[in-house]
């Protein structure tokens, strides 16, 4: 036989002595072909060498072993490895044998088997990263392994100069076999990528492995407002700038120029139709609990007016927290405190099996809103005053308290008149998902001109029916339970959320039942209808809802809407007869509770694929459907009646182009007329409700900074007033982003590739602690499955977001928290982690 030694990769080049390659021989003792695979015959069996010149040298077909080696003095042939433990990182071939006797080297008796340790490459991110896999034995300590794996790493670096991205070890006779004993290498990386391994210990060291990291991004210094508005100019742009209808061309009846207060219209109400009912409330099994009409309304709101005059004492006003679970005593207090002249403050009422956690919070919007009374329920308040809650907070210091149970039945001498429609109506306190309580003055005048916007866009009158399914406590949710339908006289069905935990049924049956055109919910809501009725669509249909009369279903947000749940959810009800263009979703924030809402009119909400890469950089870059690291976003909603937004460059305050990203400014009729804190901070205040443009026409608008990230579109479509419709899309909340490598990243979509990596994964949130990424799965299989995340989470967050994950954490389900409204408050989960409160299944520091 005949042997020789040619390069590993590319055409079969022969090697100088001194040079490591395939080895092949030429011999009639070996096989001839492979049976049946004659393309793969070719390349390993008539092997023909060439020289350097790449002429062919002789004319003997060679066969491939599959060996690496090089030949020796004396013609002895030296193996030192196998092709198909050949690993190429960064350009430089390692060894996977040399790597595993580098391991045992390191004194691995007391760890892992000898015999058991595989190394094999992966490959992320535009590199071949190195992983080795040992068995441990079921002896060794938590410690011993440790020790033996930053060894391992420490021997390999020094030795091979090469980084190890991931060390796992397994349980003993848990890696995959060949059938003679050996470790089935293909099948373990399979295994890894997969996340079925289930290892036991794991290090990853991607700080130290991954080079190829574009460089952090340098902030340019940027271009002045005025150079932007000219550029725009020349290139023929519009600036980005959007309204709804103009309010003073479209005719109302005579209700808005008699009546410019809430309490009038109810008062008017009462006179004119007094047994129509304004509200239903239901319990879980859908049966009415209680009704109120357009009378019983206003003797009641009377009746506890006179209380907070007695026995109060008092005075026009007065802040009055009221505390209430979601319903009709609710709405009651609200119009008592107007008719009082005292300003009310809706709290949501603390939980009696977690006061620990929500009594404080109660505690905080008392003091902050300087409350002068607490207006409840007699079960709430002995739940305030118990024993449970003088652990969480000093029960001693709070304010009146009047239960509005049992009411005397006592006539109001007179219903305060607010001097001007400038006055203060109520306050609105809500606690955003960054952890911030803030507390924004909403005046009548806003009141009334926010009633009167969501009447016309959702065409409301005294005919309609609507069911609410959201928290009545803030924003858009307590003016949809408690204000609107005073004003339009419409009837609202309410249902609470918490209801649906025992019934999953009631919104959709309800709004199958009263034959509802428009409903409004919550993202929670939306969840736990498509999580819990997913599979049971044929029960629904056998329960006779039918959802075809559903004109508009209406998600209540202060967020990117989530494209992926509505569609699912519109996608599941289908078949129960849902229209694929009823959901929709709306936008506010503190600043303004309602800026866009689909509403009846105007053309359906638009989507856009934006690349990822650019919004990274603060640009808008539109791609097609399907296009790498693109992202889905619809548009939320129409522009309301009344409202212009701007989009702002936040830095230097000048106006964008169309289809920029930065931030929207909004000015409308119903902004709030400021933020409410005890300091009266007014810088605050002025920065967030009164700002002018730094430049441009609309210099002299005075505009509120809703502190959300988004860009204004021109579509090809025809809005309700006959010119093109500018859609607004909302990408997210400024306060939330997190700044990494010089580049703004919105956690969303971090978390959105990491919940697609393991179908064990129900939930994450991701947040910063000092410069380190910090990555919070919550675990739904076995705990066996806990370690597998650690890698893909690593690699996905690499992949497609070139960012490297300092921490991984494992948690039960349940652990991140949500609130109301269904956002994920990660900042609260980040003191969590800091004061080492999670109790996690496994906790990874990436090296």
């Amino acid at each position: 036989g005949m042997m020789c030694i040619v390069k590993p990769d590319g055409a079969p080049q022969l090697c100088k002595t001194d040079e490591i390659g395939e080895i092949c021989v030429s011999s009639r003792a070996g096989g001839m072909m492979y049976y049946g695979l004659t393309g793969v015959t070719k390349n390993t069996f008539e092997v023909i060498p060439v020289n350097s010149a790449g002429s062919p040298v002789g004319d003997v077909p060679f066969v491939r072993s599959g060996l690496l080696g090089f030949v020796g003095p004396g013609s002895l042939v030296f193996v030192v490895g196998k092709m198909d433990g050949l690993l190429t990182v960064s350009g430089r071939r390692h060894n996977a044998d040399d790597i595993v006797a580098t391991g045992l080297a390191v004194e691995s008796i007391k760890t892992v088997y000898r015999g058991r340790i595989a190394v094999f490459s992966v490959s992320i991110f535009y590199d071949e990263r190195i992983v080795v896999v040992a068995e441990q034995r079921p002896d060794a300590s938590e410690e011993d392994s440790f020790q033996w794996m930053s060894r391992v790493l420490q021997a390999i670096d020094s030795i091979h100069q090469v980084g190890v991205y991931c060390l796992a070890l397994v349980p003993a006779n848990t890696l995959p076999k060949t059938p003679l004993g050996g470790i089935h290498i293909s099948q373990t990386k399979q295994h890894f990528l997969e996340g079925s391994l289930h290892p036991c210990n794991i290090l990853m060291c991607p700080h130290t492995c991954v080079t190829n990291l574009p460089k952090p991004r340098q902030k340019q210094p940027g271009v002045g407002p005025a150079s932007v508005m000219v550029g725009n100019l020349v290139a023929g742009k519009r600036i980005a700038q959007a309204s709804g209808r103009d309010l003073g061309q479209i005719e109302d009846n005579d209700l808005v120029k008699k009546h410019q207060f809430l309490t009038e219209v109810l008062q008017w109400r009462a006179q004119t139709t007094p047994d129509h009912p304004l509200f239903l409330l239901l319990n879980a099994k859908g049966t009415t609990v209680c009704t109120a009409t357009c009378l019983q309304l206003h003797k009641k709101a009377e009746r506890i007016a006179s209380v907070l005059c007695d026995k109060g004492h008092l005075n026009a006003g007065d802040n009055v927290v009221l505390l209430y679970p979601p319903g009709i005593e609710l709405i009651t207090a609200f119009y008592g405190c107007l008719y009082a002249g005292c300003i009310p403050v809706t709290v949501r009422p603390p939980h009696a099996q977690s006061l620990t956690a929500t009594l404080p919070t109660v505690r905080m919007i008392v003091e902050v809103s300087k409350a002068a009374c607490i207006l409840t329920t007699q079960t709430l308040m002995r739940l305030m005053k118990s024993r449970e809650a003088a652990a969480a907070v000093d029960v001693k210091t709070w304010p009146t308290i009047i239960d509005t149970d049992d009411l005397p039945r006592k006539r109001l001498s007179q219903i305060y008149k607010p001097p001007t429609p400038e006055m203060l109506a109520y306050l609105d306190f809500s606690v955003s998902t960054t952890g911030m309580l803030t507390g924004v003055k909403m005046s009548h005048a806003a009141v009334s001109g926010l009633c009167r916007a969501i009447k016309l866009q959702c065409e409301l009158y005294s005919s309609r029916q609507i069911a609410i399914c959201l928290d009545p406590y803030c924003g858009l949710g307590f003016v949809l339970w408690c204000l609107c339908s005073v004003y339009s006289g419409h009837q609202s069905i309410l249902i609470p959320p918490m209801e649906l935990e025992s019934n999953l049924f009631l919104w959709l049956s309800t709004v199958s039942q009263y034959k509802i055109r428009d409903t409004f919910c919550s993202y929670s809501v939306m969840e736990l209808c498509t999580k819990g009725l997913g599979n049971q669509v044929e029960m629904l249909k056998a329960r006779g809802i039918n959802l075809s009369c559903v004109r508009t279903c209406v998600v209540v947000a202060e967020e990117r809407p989530r494209v992926s749940l509505t569609h699912s959810f519109s996608k599941l009800f289908k078949d129960i007869g849902l229209s694929s263009r009823a959901v929709s979703t709306t936008f506010g924030s503190r600043v303004n509770v309602a800026i866009c809402l689909q509403g009846t009119s105007g053309p359906d909400p638009t989507t856009v694929y934006v690349d990822l890469k650019s919004l990274r950089h603060d640009r808008v870059r539109l791609v097609e459907r399907g296009a790498p690291q693109s992202l889905l976003l619809s548009e939320s909603g129409k522009i309301l009646p009344g409202v212009k937004v701007v989009i702002v460059n936040p830095e230097t305050k000048g106006p964008l182009g169309d289809s920029h990203l930065g931030e929207i400014w909004v000015n409308s009729p119903h902004t709030a007329s400021g933020y409410y804190t005890i300091y009266d901070n007014e810088t605050l205040q002025a920065d967030h409700f009164n700002t002018r443009l730094s430049f441009g026409d609309a210099a002299q608008t005075l505009w509120a900074r809703t502190g959300y990230l988004g860009f204004v579109r021109r579509t090809e479509l025809t809005a309700a007033s006959g010119e093109r419709h500018d859609a607004l899309y909302v990408v997210g909340a400024l306060d939330e982003t997190l700044e990494l490598r010089g580049l703004r990243y919105h956690p969303i979509d971090i978390e959105t590739s990491v919940s697609r990596t393991h179908r064990s994964i129900a939930e994450c949130a991701v947040f910063t602690w000092t410069n380190l990424l910090v990555v919070v799965v919550e675990l739904c299989g076995c705990e066996q499955e806990a370690l597998d995340l650690v890698p893909l989470v690593t690699n996905v967050v690499l992949e497609e977001h070139y960012l490297i994950v300092g921490v991984v954490v494992v948690v039960d389900p349940g652990v991140i928290p949500i609130n109301s409204r269904g956002e994920k408050q990660r900042m609260h989960l980040r003191d969590s982690f800091l004061a080492d409160q999670l109790d996690p299944i496994y906790v990874a520091y990436n090296m």
